[in-house]
């Protein structure tokens, strides 16, 4: 579960990691290539829910065993991203051209990886 686990986390951070970029200003903004992007982040997201039962909170891992012992918040932050990376993925499919809804929605999504990473992940 461990492998799976990483497998979906490098997918959706490859996926996401161009819109991040495009927002930093690094790479322009090609609608097409965000929307695959975005279209992507939003599939895997919800099966997210399904790799971190009990019986994978030892191993190589760098979830953090808070995962498991504060699990409500957790799964909170788990459902804001899964919504947020829904939401992204409507907005750019709906108003590809409407920029300052892409950067909140994309930042909602960004904040979202943050806040795991910074409460949940192991450096």
């Amino acid at each position: 579960m461990i492998d799976v686990r990483r497998a979906l986390f490098t997918l959706i951070g490859s996926n996401f990691r161009p819109v991040g970029d495009t927002l930093q200003g690094k790479i322009p903004y090609d609608a097409a290539d965000i929307q695959k992007r975005v279209a992507r982040v939003a599939f895997l997201a919800p099966q997210l829910s399904e790799v971190f039962p009990d019986f994978s909170a030892t191993g190589e891992t760098k979830a953090k065993p808070e995962i498991w012992s504060k699990r409500a918040d957790f799964d909170g932050k788990l459902k804001d991203f899964q919504t947020h990376a829904l939401a992204l993925a409507q907005v750019v499919e709906k108003d590809a051209g409407n920029a300052d809804a892409f950067k909140a929605a994309a930042a909602a999504v960004g904040k979202d990886c943050k806040g795991c990473h910074d409460d949940y992940k192991s450096k």
